[in-house]
């Protein structure tokens, strides 16, 4: 069997440029090397040592039920038949980022897209795409919680849908996954805590975006976040705060999209660290730090 490939971003004069692959591989288990094992292990460990108290309840239940350790890296083989039973999700390997389309397809038939290959070493801190940690720690524990996993299949839905109404559409439901999926903030009785994978899975952004001044948190609006712009190379200026999965399933799966779309076209997106009036604010933030532009 041909060996899987390691598709990565190509760092250009003008920064990194995403390079996607479609193929769905078989996951090379047995050709981890001993230090792509300890990359793992450490990363897990740090963050286990980290989360607790910052990351919400659900996250730690489905880790715990997936039974994901420091140990070694899972095999997707042994993570599927527990996902399978719970909600009828499964992971499949992948060389590296998707194409939109594909990665809406995958997700509508509740396959979850797994990049097959760890960072480096040398990117424990940093690296500027999906890898195996990111894919499996951050994302796959919510998979088990029911709401969630129909809101991710829901999500997939959508985006088939969206991809109907051109471009913009396009735009504004990525936002969406982005402030949600990648970095959402719940708001609990215990306080506020992570669920979106972008930040358990980074040590940098569980600290910043509970424990800095620098970032705005504020409470979910759908429309509110598929018309804000967001950050890709530095930690968010701005962070959303659901109350909970059952909101969130609401808030983007009971309504029809397609008046949304007809009412945000044309509108002006508003830059990453903005306020706007009708925001419910946990936290206006400083703004310390923050670059001046680069909002996607």
């Amino acid at each position: 069997m041909e060996q899987p490939r390691r598709v990565e971003h190509q760092l250009t004069d003008k920064g990194y440029v995403p390079v996607y692959t479609t193929n769905v591989v078989d996951q090379p288990w047995n050709d981890y090397s001993a230090v792509e094992h300890t990359t793992w292990a450490t990363l897990f460990e740090r963050q286990m040592a980290l989360l607790p108290g910052r990351a919400c309840d659900e996250f730690f239940d489905g880790l715990a039920r997936l039974q994901m350790n420091a140990q070694a890296i899972p095999r997707f083989a042994d993570l599927n038949p527990i996902l399978k039973a719970a909600t009828g999700w499964e992971l499949i390997a992948v060389e590296g980022l998707l194409p939109e389309l594909a990665f809406f397809e995958h997700l509508a038939n509740r396959r979850f897209p797994v990049t097959w290959w760890i960072r480096t070493p040398e990117q424990i801190d940093y690296i500027s795409e999906p890898d195996l940690f990111h894919d499996l720690f951050g994302h796959v524990p919510l998979l088990l919680l029911p709401v969630f996993a129909d809101y991710m299949q829901a999500y997939g839905e959508g985006g088939l849908k969206a991809a109907r109404y051109g471009n913009e559409p396009l735009t504004e439901l990525t936002r969406l996954y982005w402030y949600t999926v990648e970095f959402g903030l719940m708001n609990t009785p215990q306080g506020l805590r992570i669920y979106g994978s972008g930040i358990v899975s980074s040590k940098g952004e569980s600290l910043y975006s509970l424990e800095s001044a620098a970032p705005n948190r504020i409470g979910f609006d759908l429309k509110r976040v598929m018309r804000t712009r967001y950050r890709i190379d530095t930690y968010q200026k701005t962070y959303f705060v659901i109350d909970s999965f059952d909101q969130l399933f609401r808030a983007t799966v009971d309504p029809d999209f397609g008046p949304i779309y007809y009412e945000l076209k044309g509108a002006s997106a508003f830059p990453a660290g903005d306020v706007q009036d009708q925001d419910r604010v946990f936290q206006r933030g400083s703004g310390e730090g923050w670059p001046a532009d680069g909002d996607v």
